[in-house]
């Protein structure tokens, strides 16, 4: 994709929306996946081993683009290797480790509204990093109507001392997530974000897929419907964090980040789509509304230029 296409603020902003509407299909898929796989709740080593050939796939996809793209194999070049291996452990492997782990210790709306809060984070925490990405009253009062968005679709939640360790491992894997936004655009300034994406993700689906094989997990790959729906999270993850890694590169960290609001919206929508759960309620327009007026708030707020 042309990096002028990348820089318009309108196309960017209708990329970011993309993204979370590829990464809110993950829901349901997901779903559809452990269905398919047999995978049964509190089986995190087989979690671990589905996301981790979801994300080792999606590094090939990616670098296989990358050798199409220039017409040869190209590996890691020397200033790419410490975005490659923060990005790997932290956004991919560290990330999806407390995801996995934690939603078989709390609830599915915990862990929605949960996330939501790593919007928050990247706002709150980019003007440490980037001199150029200034907090506004705009961009607070936009994080703060997005995540009521959030909580009304989720019903505000269910917090309490039974969810406590599920709540604090997905509570990190936003941490991490935020902190590997900060990080793709602290690093990405004049290196490719195709070839970081493509081996960050090879990298971390790895460091997962060990960790489920040594969690005991299992998973019939002769299943084909079940390898059509890793391949469709693999294309996701794919395509979404090389377009997001791209995003990051031009464009203020927390400009980028408060779109991720939407993935619940777009899960729980997509969710009523292909497993036929009951989704369509007041709750969900009025959430969108919110979020949308959120995205919109932290986006006009003045004072930001491209690192």
């Amino acid at each position: 994709m042309k990096s002028s296409v990348i820089q318009n603020r309108t196309a960017a902003c209708a990329l970011a929306v993309g993204c979370t509407l590829l990464w809110g299909t993950a829901f349901p898929f997901i779903k559809l996946g452990y269905r398919e796989f047999g995978i049964a709740d509190g089986d995190v080593g087989s979690m671990l081993l589905f996301a981790g050939l979801r994300f080792s796939l999606a590094g090939i996809l990616v670098i296989l683009f990358l050798c199409a793209r220039e017409h040869r194999l190209r590996f890691p070049q020397k200033p790419e290797l410490a975005p490659i291996l923060l990005l790997g452990v932290i956004q991919t492997a560290g990330q999806y480790f407390c995801t996995y782990f934690g939603i078989g210790h709390t609830t599915g709306t915990n862990t929605s509204i949960i996330t939501a809060c790593g919007s928050f984070l990247t706002v709150l925490f980019a003007p440490l990093f980037f001199k150029s990405d200034r907090l506004t009253l705009l961009k607070l009062l936009g994080c703060a109507v997005g995540f009521a968005g959030v909580l009304v679709i989720n019903g505000g939640g269910g917090f309490g001392l039974g969810t406590l360790f599920g709540d604090f491992l997905i509570f990190m894997s936003t941490v991490f997530a935020s902190g590997g936004n900060l990080i793709a655009k602290g690093f990405s300034k004049g290196k490719d974000p195709v070839s970081i994406t493509g081996w960050q993700l090879l990298l971390g689906g790895l460091m997962l897929t060990l960790a489920g094989l040594f969690g005991g997990g299992r998973l019939d790959l002769s299943n084909l419907r079940g390898l059509l729906i890793l391949l469709w999270l693999a294309l996701v993850s794919a395509v979404a964090f090389t377009v997001w890694t791209a995003l990051l590169k031009h464009h203020p960290a927390g400009k980028i980040a408060v779109f991720n609001l939407l993935v619940p919206v777009f899960g729980t929508a997509l969710s009523g789509l292909l497993l036929g759960e009951n989704v369509w309620r007041l709750e969900a327009l009025l959430s969108l509304t919110l979020i949308a007026a959120g995205i919109v708030l932290v986006n006009i707020s003045r004072g930001n230029t491209n690192d």
